[in-house]
């Protein structure tokens, strides 16, 4: 469809579908998983590495969402961490994984969403979503692979 043809999206509406995707990102159990967790120094190299990565690209999506809200004007609101996730600490790895995989399937719905909620939305804005997005498909994948090897037992 002709970018030009669709009506653009009310700034206000982008900020909105950007705060919702930060707080979503702000508050994602990938934040629980920083080095010196349980789960990424008793998991193996193969598992290990990919959930640090995902730890450090879950803070750069929400530094890059800070900013576009700003640059919009609009003033960033992510909430702080829901208290039921501090239990999280006292799961298995076999356990947890599946869970992060269901958490990486509802942001992906979530960004697939706010993308096709403000699709007329300012360019720059949506260049760092499709880039989120991939990301986080990506991310998938790779969790898939790590639930399946702990599974398995490796």
């Amino acid at each position: 469809m002709p970018h030009n043809t669709l009506m653009p999206v009310a700034p206000a509406a982008v900020v909105d579908a950007l705060n919702s995707l930060l707080e979503a990102e702000f508050t994602s159990v990938f934040r629980f998983m920083a080095e010196g967790s349980p789960y990424l120094s008793r998991a193996s190299g193969e598992v290990r590495l990919p959930l640090a990565k995902m730890v450090a690209t879950n803070a750069q999506h929400c530094a890059d969402l800070y900013a576009l809200i700003e640059n919009l004007n609009g003033t960033p609101s992510a909430r702080g961490i829901r208290n039921e996730e501090q239990y999280l600490a006292f799961l298995s790895l076999k356990f947890l994984l599946p869970k992060l995989v269901d958490a990486k399937k509802l942001t992906i719905r979530r960004y697939e969403n706010a993308i096709k909620a403000i699709r007329t939305g300012p360019d720059d804005v949506n260049a760092v979503l499709e880039s989120h997005l991939a990301d986080h498909r990506s991310e998938l994948q790779s969790l898939e692979k790590a639930a399946m090897h702990v599974a398995a037992g490796k």
